[in-house]
């Protein structure tokens, strides 16, 4: 359940209204997910936030594909259920295949376990993987 109404277009500031003026022409949708109608209640935030996104997620080297599997790890290991879902939907819209999206969920779950372990058992880090280590 939502801890914040979710602002139809009707209730947003000007402010907030140009960054989903932005978001539609960037994705080239009328299509704007709950969570920026939710952001939308910080005008200041909202736009901080999309333009980071748009950075971030926008051309690199990284491919698009890759980008949005990152995220959905991230998001994962962080239990953002929402997150999860709408970085899926991204991934599949990217062209990720169920074989691709299965390994990923195998490689995030291996992840997890040992990350775990190395953490419980406080192992040190290796000198040879030390980026600051003199080669």
């Amino acid at each position: 359940m939502a801890t914040l109404p979710l602002l139809s277009d009707a209730d947003l500031t000007p402010e907030a209204r140009a960054v989903f003026d932005d978001i539609r022409a960037t994705r080239g949708s009328d299509f704007i997910n709950n969570f920026w109608r939710a952001l939308a209640h910080d005008p200041a935030l909202l736009a901080a936030t999309w333009d980071r996104l748009k950075v971030v997620m926008g051309p690199g080297t990284l491919d698009p594909l890759v980008k949005e599997m990152l995220y959905i790890a991230v998001s994962v290991t962080n239990g953002c259920s929402y997150c999860v879902h709408s970085h899926t939907a991204a991934a599949r819209a990217k062209g990720m295949t169920d074989a691709q999206h299965t390994e990923m969920l195998a490689v995030i779950a291996m992840a997890a376990q040992t990350n775990a372990l190395a953490t419980a058992t406080q192992v040190p880090v290796d000198a040879a993987f030390d980026a600051g280590a003199p080669t």
